[in-house]
């Protein structure tokens, strides 16, 4: 359920909070309250006991430190270190900020695009011959910009294509044979869509 300002990820990370803020109490109760080893129950010999009467040795001075305890597999033990562990195999949770930075930097590209097709546009009509590349293909793009330029616009996209064949008038003598080189197929851009 949304809060009254509909900010869900908000809503999200407070009740992660007071989950784990709970559950940090009940741990902490839990570890106060049940000792995972049992108390050592130190018995003193009648010997060891004092008597009233008698003076009671006084400590020495350079005892060492009682040495630590060894560590006690037990449930709540076991429950921080598995805790330990998840924080380093769990990712981070991004900010809201950071989130809305990601995408913006995803979008920006879409964006451009749009704004791409957004542009005004016109489609034009008209016969401009393709000229010959480099590579000996028709570069029809050139002659789409040609037309829509001599239309006034500034570039454009061919939409629609023609082709015809040129030939030399030695063809059309009578009796000759028509050889290779002859005849060419050329390309022209009738319609474009311009920008």
């Amino acid at each position: 359920m949304l809060d009254s300002t509909g900010n869900f990820p908000a809503l999200f990370r407070t009740r992660v909070a007071t989950a784990s803020t709970v559950f940090s109490i009940c741990v902490l109760a839990a570890s106060a309250a049940w000792p995972q080893a049992a108390p050592s129950l130190a018995i003193q010999s009648p010997a060891q006991q004092s008597s009233p009467d008698r003076p009671q040795p006084a400590p020495q001075q350079n005892e060492p430190a009682p040495p630590s305890p060894p560590e006690n597999p037990g449930l709540i033990n076991e429950l921080g270190k598995l805790w330990d562990k998840s924080k380093s195999i769990l990712p981070t949770i991004k900010s809201p900020q950071e989130a809305i930075d990601d995408l913006n930097a995803r979008t920006k590209g879409a964006g451009e695009g749009l704004s791409r097709l957004a542009k005004p546009s016109l489609m034009v009509t008209g016969r401009m011959a393709c000229p010959v590349s480099g590579n000996g293909a028709p570069d029809c793009k050139a002659a789409a910009d040609k037309l829509c330029q001599s239309k006034g616009h500034t570039e454009g996209k061919s939409l629609d294509t023609d082709a015809a064949e040129k030939c030399s008038a030695k063809v059309y003598l009578p009796g000759r044979k028509r050889e290779p080189g002859d005849c060419r197929t050329e390309n022209y851009v009738t319609r474009a869509l311009c920008q």
